[in-house]
């Protein structure tokens, strides 16, 4: 059991038979009054995002979320296939369960399947990928001092904003959590 005095962000918990993720919180004592605990918490299954006040001694129950590494292998249709790495069992899921997640990985790379009690609920890409430029504007010389950034497609279909100086065949480094260039790889 977890004690709302003692919430930290990224737990997982359920309340009233839901599982949520703690994105912030913050311990509140005012001057009249109880104390309370401010969160603001997602609803790891809807994706919804929620703010809720809960007394100190609340307790709830930690939700296990299980997080099993697997090989994204091909999309058939809307039925995207993966692979367990260890047992090479494979499975199927569907595009509304992935959303964007496979916006920035290839096929046989490695993401990792979130699930509780047996329901996945989302897909993690890995934090950074290396990627090849498929189709951009071509740089000119001297456009580098000026710090700006045209579009750019990579090998995966998506769209990006690189600096001007990278062309098409370069790899480059990306980070899948905001969608920005790194630097080339």
């Amino acid at each position: 059991m977890i004690v709302a005095g003692d919430f930290r962000n990224g737990i997982t918990l359920e309340i009233d038979g839901s599982v949520y993720q703690i994105l912030e919180f913050q311990h509140v004592k005012p001057g009249k009054g109880a104390a309370f605990v401010r969160t603001k918490i997602k609803n790891v299954m809807t994706g919804s995002v929620v703010e809720k006040t809960f007394r100190p001694s609340e307790k709830f129950p930690a939700a296990r979320i299980d997080r099993v590494d697997m090989q994204y292998l091909y999309a058939d249709g809307d039925i995207y296939n993966f692979m367990n790495m260890e047992t090479y069992d494979q499975i199927g899921l569907s595009a509304d369960v992935i959303g964007d997640a496979l916006k920035f990985v290839k096929e046989n790379d490695s993401v990792k399947i979130c699930s509780y009690n047996g329901n996945v609920f989302s897909v993690e890409p890995p934090l950074f990928v290396e990627l090849e430029i498929t189709d951009t504007e071509p740089g000119f010389k001297g456009d580098t001092a000026t710090g700006t950034y045209k579009p750019a497609t990579v090998e995966t279909g998506a769209q990006i904003m690189v600096p001007l100086f990278v062309n098409i065949g370069d790899k480059i480094k990306i980070d899948t959590r905001t969608g920005e260039y790194l630097s080339r790889a």
